[in-house]
């Protein structure tokens, strides 16, 4: 299975998602991550919280949508609202989409312990979301099936 994650500006929520997916599938799940607005540049806290959590950050950077007309993803998730009230690229359109909505631990004023609390919270979420949707037989599933299992997962 292939997993595009969407986020406007590819920084922080769709990074950690795309660095999560990837670790915990083990291959079973290639996961990348993209925006319609791409920041250029990963979020700092996004590399030091990822790594503070034992994930690999190898790879990761802030990428256009646009450079994944050749991916085919089976599934795109938007992490953060605007990019779900988005208009994906026709090259998107026989993937499922489905949307989770997550937090945005980067725009945290605060403390560092404060800032620190809300990037463990979104990589625990976002773990979370990822085992379970490791523990489906998503081989097995069809799209409609399929879509409803995300959109349950999404509730988590």
């Amino acid at each position: 299975m292939k997993i595009l994650f969407i986020c406007t500006h590819n920084r922080c929520r769709s990074i950690l998602s795309e660095a999560i997916t990837n670790q915990l599938a083990k291959g079973r799940i290639v996961a990348r991550s993209a925006g319609s607005q791409p920041a250029g540049a990963v979020h700092p806290l996004s590399i030091t919280y990822l790594l503070e959590n034992n994930f690999s950050v190898a790879g990761l950077e802030s990428q256009s949508w646009n450079e994944f007309s050749e991916f085919n993803p089976d599934l795109i998730v938007t992490v953060c609202a605007r990019a779900a009230s988005e208009a994906c690229p026709v090259w998107f359109g026989d993937s499922t989409q489905m949307h989770w909505g997550l937090e945005d631990p980067s725009k945290i004023e605060g403390s560092e312990q404060e800032i620190a609390v809300g990037f463990q919270a979104t990589i625990d979420e976002i773990s979370l979301r990822v085992q379970a949707l490791l523990a489906l037989d998503f081989e097995a599933l069809d799209v409609i099936s399929l879509k409803r299992a995300m959109q349950q997962l999404g509730a988590i």
